[in-house]
């Protein structure tokens, strides 16, 4: 397996362009599903979970091809008169994110069959908010051997009020690819906000559905008897935008992030401000200046828009040489602190007692090999290797290359000391 070598202690500083966000890239794929034709997506980031679900489709029989050169960012997806509505537990164990095939597949083919998904290891993310939905939508749905067997009832899905228990994404995003195929109205309450739903919406609606409310916790839905290819341009990745400012205020840089959206960085930046930066939207670009060492912060997340759990391992990072004590409190994921363990061998005081962790900044982190457990703690232990005096070596890499689309490179034009070592 690959790893990331870093000799820390030096600023970031620079420009850099924000890439396409990945959990608005995936749910876009996935509508390609939803009717036969060429697809267009512009901005897709090159993402080892987008080369995972682009072998899902392929199995399914769509024809996937990816640009060159400056039209590197563009995917051309071509979904064929009838898909194979299969997706195998060998495509899906390694990313959740593939169970959003499941509602478009049931929509236009009538069934599905999708193994339960896999991911991160970061506590239980069950999927029973999308299979509830989906039956109140009229589908069958049945678990056996690992998968999911869901199948529309004669004549197809139809529209339903759709109350989520809890606020899920990808919950919100798979029912609203399937009740734009509904006979009838859908309305979705307690829905997810973030905005990487509203992007799907917008790519749904550029295809001919009937939605209204994206981005609010109430979501209405028209069904439509048929839609049109996709031609979307995906939003830039705020939890990418995010990590590189919070690499920068911990090693106490400058940086510009052009594309970046500060309207959905809110949370952040305000933690940002407290921590001391100075953070500026400046000619439709984000500017950080942060001071030689940051400020303790108080963090709790929350679904957007909150304090986005994407960010909290690598706030953390920044906690642990930050001057005080923060308190950092996750509130989504039961299990998501592991990288607390790893930070604590580079020299964080860092005490977790349940759900919640107390860092004591320390004035330098000591370089030390480390292992990612997860997709932000592997962003985390590289801001905090970036921050490091010496040597900080960083295994199991493959979770970055998850979400994150050759995050070294934009480092060293940032002018961090940063390289990969190719496994063997």
């Amino acid at each position: 397996m690959d790893t990331l070598v870093l000799h820390g202690g030096r600023p970031l500083s620079g420009r850099i362009a924000v890439s396409g966000a990945k959990n608005a890239a995936l749910p876009a794929m996935a509508a390609a599903l939803l009717c036969p034709g060429e697809h267009r997506l512009r901005r897709v980031p090159r993402l080892a979970d987008v080369a995972t679900l682009s072998r899902l489709l392929a199995h399914m029989g769509v024809a996937i091809e990816r640009g060159s050169g400056r039209r590197g960012g563009e995917l051309r997806l071509v979904s064929p008169a009838a898909c194979r509505p299969e997706a195998p537990y060998d495509l899906v164990k390694t990313m959740r994110a593939s169970v959003l095939v499941l509602g478009p597949l049931l929509a236009r083919q009538g069934r599905a069959r999708v193994s339960l998904p896999g991911g991160c290891a970061i506590g239980a993310r069950p999927i029973d908010q999308h299979l509830k939905a989906l039956a109140a939508l009229g589908a069958d749905i049945r678990l056996a051997h690992g998968y999911v067997e869901a199948e529309a009832p004669p004549g197809g899905l139809r529209g339903a009020h759709v109350p989520f228990d809890v606020p899920t994404v990808t919950g919100t995003e798979n029912v609203l690819m399937a009740a734009s195929l509904a006979r009838g109205r859908t309305v979705l309450t307690n829905a997810a906000r973030e905005p990487e739903v509203e992007d799907l919406a917008r790519a749904l609606i550029s295809m001919g559905a009937r939605i209204s409310g994206a981005g609010g916790d109430v979501i209405e839905i028209e069904g439509v008897e048929g839609l049109n290819p996709l031609a979307h341009e995906v939003i830039p990745d705020r939890i990418e935008a995010g990590t590189l400012l919070v690499a920068a205020a911990a090693t106490g840089g400058e940086v510009t992030l052009d594309g970046a959206r500060p309207d959905q960085l809110e949370a952040l930046i305000d933690k940002l401000r407290e921590a001391g930066s100075r953070v500026e939207e400046i000619d439709g670009a984000l500017w950080l200046r942060s001071p030689a060492r940051a400020s303790a912060v108080a963090v709790r997340t929350a679904p957007y828009p909150g304090f986005p759990t994407d960010m909290q391992a690598q706030v953390m990072a920044l906690a642990a040489v930050a001057e005080g004590s923060s308190v950092i409190e996750e509130t989504v994921f039961e299990n998501r602190f592991m990288h607390a363990l790893e930070l604590r061998r580079m020299g964080a005081d860092i005490t977790v007692t349940g759900r919640t962790a107390i860092v004591r900044g320390v004035r330098k982190l000591s370089g030390a090999p480390v292992m990612a457990t997860d997709l932000r703690a592997s962003a985390s232990l590289v801001v905090a290797g970036l921050a490091a005096e010496g040597r900080t070596v960083v295994q199991r890499v493959y979770h970055l290359d998850r979400g994150y689309d050759r995050l070294e490179r934009k480092l060293r034009s940032l002018g961090a000391r940063i390289r990969r070592v190719a496994a063997g």
